[in-house]
C-alpha cells in the first residue's frame, strides 16, 4: 500500500510498515529535528510541515498512520486530553478525512488513554471513525513480545473501509513470557522518580520517555548484575536500537538541533517490529474473528482490546498484549555501546526519595545503590535522610508504575 504519515517523528511507523512490504509516498511532521531524521532516511518523499495547515490528503494514499501526539493523554503529561494543545491536533486529521476518506488508517497512542476522562479520546476516536464509515479495531501491543528487551506498551488501532481489522489486528496471541526474578539480570528503572513510582522493570527497560519540551533526556536506569559500574544510563544509541531502529538512526538530529533532542525523538517514537508486524498483518487481509469476545456496552471501562464499526454492536476482546514471542538478548547483553554512570547527584538523590518511600523493590537493590556512590563513583556518602527497609516485592504496580 502507498503510506502516509502524519506526526511522524522519527519514522517507527513508516519504517516497519516499509520493511513490511508498504511504500511511503509522504510524510508530515513540524519538529525541525525529527524532519532532519525523515529526510535522511526517506529520500525523495514529500515532506510536509504542520497538519493543521494541510488541505487535503495527498492523492494515491492506501494507509494513512498517525501515532499523535502523547502528551495531554500521558499519565505523567497535563492530562488535558483531547482539550490539549498537542494531543487535540488530531482532531486535524479527520478535518482531512471528512473531505476525502483513505482505505486503511493505523493510528498509536499511549493506553493511559483507555483511563483518562472515562476513555474520552478512544471515544472520541472510534465515534469520529464510524461516523466515516470504518470499522475498527485496537489492542494493546508491548514491545517485548518482538525480542526487544524494552517493556512499552501502547495501544494500536486499526481502520478500514474495505476489510474487518479485528480479524487481522487479533489474528496472533500468545501468553505473556517475560522475567519476574531479578538475580542475575539487568533491571531497568525511572531515576528520576522514586516518591510515586518506580518503572521497575526486569531485564528490560520501562518505557523510553521524550524527555522535556526543552528537550532535557530523560534516560532510564539501568542496574546491572555485573561489572565495574553497577548503576547506569544507556547510550542513545543502545536507546535507538530498544526501539528497533538502527543504532544513529536519530543522528541527522544534530545538523538542526542539539544533540540531547535525540532522546526526545526516540522517547516519542513508535517501536519499529511492532509497526513491521502490523504491516504484514493486514497485508494478508484475511483472518478469523476472535472467539473469546463480550459486547462492550456504554459507561464499561474501555479495555485493552476491543473493535466495532458502523452500525455494529461493539466488542471487548480477551486479547493478549504479546502477538508473538520473539526471543531475544537479555538486556545486559543486549547494550552495545559504554553506558554512562548514574551521578552522585542523581542516584543520591533518587536513593534519598526512594528509602524514605514505601515502593516495593529487591532489598539488594538499595544495597547496589549504595555500592554505586561509594565505591562505583569512589566519592563519601553522607546521607540526610533516615533510610527505610526496603519492601522485597517487585511486583506492586506502583514498582511498575507505566507512563
Amino acid at each position: 500500500m502507498k503510506v502516509a504519515g502524519f506526526f511522524a517523528g522519527s519514522g517507527g511507523l513508516e519504517l516497519g510498515l516499509e520493511r513490511s512490504g508498504h511504500e511511503t509516498v509522504a510524510l508530515c511532521e513540524i519538529m525541525p529535528s525529527a524532519q532532519a531524521v525523515l529526510k535522511k532516511h526517506f529520500p525523495g518523499v514529500a515532506l510536509l510541515s504542520d497538519v493543521r495547515r494541510i488541505d487535503a490528503i495527498p492523492d494515491g494514499v492506501d494507509l494513512l498512520t498517525f501515532g499523535f501526539p502523547c502528551q495531554d493523554l500521558s499519565q505523567v503529561g497535563s492530562t488535558r486530553g483531547l482539550s490539549g494543545p498537542k494531543s487535540g491536533a488530531v482532531k486535524a486529521v479527520f478535518r482531512l478525512l471528512r473531505r476525502r476518506t483513505v482505505p486503511w488508517l493505523i493510528v498509536e497512542n499511549v493506553p493511559f488513554m483507555l483511563r483518562l476522562d472515562g476513555g474520552a479520546a478512544i471515544r472520541y476516536l472510534t465515534g469520529q471513525l464510524e461516523r466515516l464509515g470504518y470499522r475498527w479495531a485496537y489492542r494493546v501491543i508491548d514491545t517485548r513480545a518482538f525480542g526487544l528487551p524494552h517493556r512499552r506498551e501502547r495501544v494500536f488501532l486499526v481502520a478500514s473501509l474495505e476489510a474487518d481489522p479485528a480479524r487481522l489486528l487479533f489474528s496472533e496471541s500468545v501468553p505473556p513470557s517475560f522475567k519476574t526474578e531479578h538475580a542475575g539480570r539487568a533491571c531497568g528503572f525511572y531515576w528520576t522518580e522514586g516518591n510515586r513510582g518506580l518503572g521497575w522493570a526486569v531485564d528490560a527497560v520501562p518505557p523510553l520517555k521524550g524527555g522535556s519540551a526543552l528537550g532535557i533526556p530523560s534516560p532510564p536506569g539501568i542496574w546491572l548484575p555485573r561489572g565495574k559500574c553497577r548503576v547506569v544510563t544507556p547510550d542513545i544509541r543502545d536507546a535507538e536500537r530498544l526501539q528497533g531502529f538502527p543504532a544513529d538512526w536519530t543522528n541527522a538530529a544534530v545538523d538542526v538541533s542539539p544533540e540531547r533532542f535525540r532522546w526526545t525523538l526516540v522517547g516519542n517514537a513508535v517501536s519499529v517490529p511492532v509497526a513491521e508486524w502490523i504491516g504484514r498483518t493486514i497485508g494478508r487481509r484475511q483472518g478469523a474473528l476472535p472467539i473469546a469476545r463480550d459486547t462492550l456496552e456504554n459507561g464499561t471501562p474501555w479495555p485493552k482490546a476491543a473493535f466495532g464499526g458502523p452500525r455494529e454492536q461493539r466488542y471487548q476482546v480477551e486479547c493478549s498484549t504479546w502477538p508473538v514471542a520473539i526471543d531475544g538478548r537479555p538486556l545486559a547483553d543486549f547494550l552495545e555501546f559504554d553506558a554512562k554512570p548514574l551521578s552522585q547527584k542523581a542516584t543520591s538523590g533518587f536513593y534519598g526519595r526512594l528509602t524514605n518511600s514505601t515502593l516495593h523493590r529487591p532489598t539488594a537493590f538499595d544495597s547496589a545503590l549504595r555500592a554505586h556512590m561509594d565505591i562505583d563513583l569512589g566519592m563519601e556518602r553522607r546521607p540526610s535522610f533516615v533510610a527505610k527497609p526496603a519492601l522485597r516485592s517487585p511486583s506492586s504496580k506502583r514498582a511498575g508504575a507505566d507512563h
